[in-house]
């Protein structure tokens, strides 16, 4: 388990086999830092499935309808930095407008600088990466993996 300097800044990602400890980059994001820490205090995320997940590039959640159409309904605007896409960041999915992200999310399991300056990226997986390793791929992923729960470590 690594050593939670910032609780209020990192979140628990429980999946059915471990924990994932994702640290929080309110430096590159902070509006969506302030909205992903809403939701997961909301319980926003709890049962909501890895309904797209590509081997060698990512895992994305975060839709509540499973199908990756679906979000909280709050558009936030882009945030884009230089941070690179490398294995274990944490960026928000979107549609082609740039100011269309709301709660769906992705986790590299990969670089992916192809990405990089395009999507707003918010945080690292810090500890647990061998847990989204494990998370079923498919598009769509049949029988899909899910979040049992997603909190704010100042909460836990």
């Amino acid at each position: 388990m690594t050593d939670i300097k910032d609780p209020e800044n990192t979140l628990f990602l429980d999946l059915d086999w471990g924990r994932v400890t994702i640290g929080l980059r309110p430096d590159l994001a902070p509006n969506h830092v302030a909205r992903i820490k809403e939701l997961a205090r909301d319980g926003f995320y709890d049962g909501i499935v890895f309904h797209r997940v590509i081997d060698g590039f990512m895992a994305q959640t975060g839709d509540p309808t499973g199908t990756g159409t679906g979000g909280s309904g709050k558009k936030l605007a882009a945030e884009f930095s230089s941070e690179p896409h490398l294995r274990g960041v944490c960026s928000m999915a979107r549609a082609m407008d740039p100011n269309s992200a709301d709660s769906q999310f992705f986790i590299c399991f990969d670089d992916a600088t192809f990405l990089d300056g395009q999507y707003t990226v918010w945080g690292k997986v810090i500890d647990g990466m061998e847990h989204v390793d494990r998370i079923k791929r498919g598009e769509p992923v049949p029988d899909p993996d899910k979040i049992v729960s997603m909190k704010v470590a100042a909460d836990a």
